[in-house]
């Protein structure tokens, strides 16, 4: 088919081709710079969504199009028989961002989901070593605790993990030994711990527990600072490791390099820590990073690993992505618009706004009613890209480089939404 086909053509195209997972795209998209990007008929849209938290630079950034074409034009890939200086650097900075201490290790997937499953296979293997787990006579398989409305992924292991029961249910059985437990309720978590070892009823210990700091896909939803202190307290004193999801809140988003770094989310360090997302601006790539030679120790050669883990024009464009957030103070940027954004978003007088939540520049507007999806595609007419995370929630995820202008012109937008939308 011809490039100059217009969008209606493509999608038809797109439906003969592609499996039905996503269902219909909304636009097809051509290209793009800074904040903007634009579809194949020339429409042009300020971009409040990054691809879902992705694109922490916009599009093309300069410093970013120049470090993935020098590293194409040296190497783009070696397998993992072989390093390769970017890698080695960006595995160097990220325990140094994370504030890890001496003996803590990267390992690098291709996105969220294997990060999280990284995680989770490490957790396992550490869950084997608990007093009272297999392989240990009369022992039982050690547990791991994950939240209600958390999402990990939608692989099997990290789906096994993920709440939503209308996706993990045509998957079933799933992973065994992964429980959920509500959300903020510290109660319910002690009481997940004290099923261990209770006789013959009695469970396997609890390897560990994972959460996101911020829900992402549940609506951006923010965990109670005493939950999360309670939360690594009780990890604490049952041995249990602590594994907090940055896919969606690392890298900058939330106002810090990682979520658990801020004060008002409890200052916790996790034993691991998962991330994906904005880590290359746009280059598939994610991983974990694992507190301490010990827990490090247990991923031993064989144990797991990936074709592309680590792929040096991959780790090129996450130098580069983190290079230049420091040097612009994106982190700082992404703080102040933030503020700036839920202010706004307040004032502008909407009364289809009942709330605004979040952090950074992750953040979800709360509707009077269900009408979500109209929403998005109302703004979307009018050149505005946001997403229906919940069907009474707008979700916010610019790139880190969005201006004062560029705020104000989102909710300029966002302003004129009509209230009386139909409900989805």
């Amino acid at each position: 088919m011809s490039d100059e086909q217009n969008g209606g053509a493509w999608l038809q195209q797109y439906d003969d081709v592609h499996m039905h997972v996503f269902g219909t795209p909304l636009r097809v998209m051509d290209h793009g710079e800074g904040m903007r990007i634009w579809d194949v008929d020339g429409n042009e849209y300020l971009d409040f969504l990054a691809g879902i938290a992705v694109n922490a630079l916009g599009y093309a950034h300069p410093a970013w199009v120049k470090a993935v074409a020098d590293q194409a034009a040296q190497v783009a890939h070696v397998s993992n028989y072989f390093a390769t200086k970017p890698q080695i650097e960006l595995a160097t900075k990220l325990v140094e961002l994370a504030g890890a201490p001496q003996g803590s290790h990267v390992y690098f997937g291709n996105s969220g989901a294997e990060a999280n499953e990284a995680a989770l296979k490490l957790a396992k293997l550490y869950g084997r070593t608990l007093p009272g787990a297999l392989p240990s006579f009369g022992g039982k398989p050690a547990r791991i605790i994950a939240l209600t409305h958390g999402f990990h992924g939608r692989t099997m292991g990290a789906l096994s993990a993920t709440w939503k029961p209308a996706i993990r249910k045509p998957f079933e059985p799933l992973v065994p030994n992964i429980e959920f437990v509500e959300a903020n309720n510290l109660r319910d978590l002690r009481d997940a711990f004290a099923e261990t070892g209770l006789g013959h009823y009695g469970k396997g210990p609890v390897a560990a527990v994972i959460m996101e700091l911020i829900q992402g896909e549940a609506g951006v939803m923010p965990l109670d600072a005493d939950y999360v202190r309670g939360v690594r307290e009780l990890c604490d004193a049952n041995r249990a490791l602590l594994i907090i999801d940055e896919v969606q809140t690392g890298m900058g988003r939330t106002g810090s390099w990682f979520a658990f770094q801020r004060e008002d989310l409890g200052g916790v360090q996790p034993d691991i820590v998962s991330f994906a997302k904005g880590v290359a601006g746009g280059f598939p790539m994610g991983g974990i990073i694992a507190f301490g030679q010990k827990l490090s120790d247990l991923f031993s050669p064989g144990k797991h690993g990936s074709t592309f883990a680590g792929n040096p024009l991959g780790a090129a464009a996450a130098l580069a992505t983190i290079e230049t957030v420091e040097r612009d103070g994106l982190i700082e940027n992404a703080e102040q618009r933030g503020e700036q954004l839920r202010r706004q978003i307040m004032a502008c007088g909407n009364p289809l706004f009942t709330g605004v939540r979040g952090r950074g520049l992750l953040n979800a507007i709360q509707l009077a009613h269900p009408c979500a999806h109209a929403a998005m595609e109302w703004v979307l007419e009018h050149g505005l890209i946001i997403n229906a995370v919940a069907p009474d929630a707008l979700r916010l995820a610019p790139p880190l480089i969005a201006s004062e202008q560029d705020v104000d012109d989102a909710v300029a937008i966002l302003s004129q939404i009509p209230s009386d939308l139909s409900d989805d």
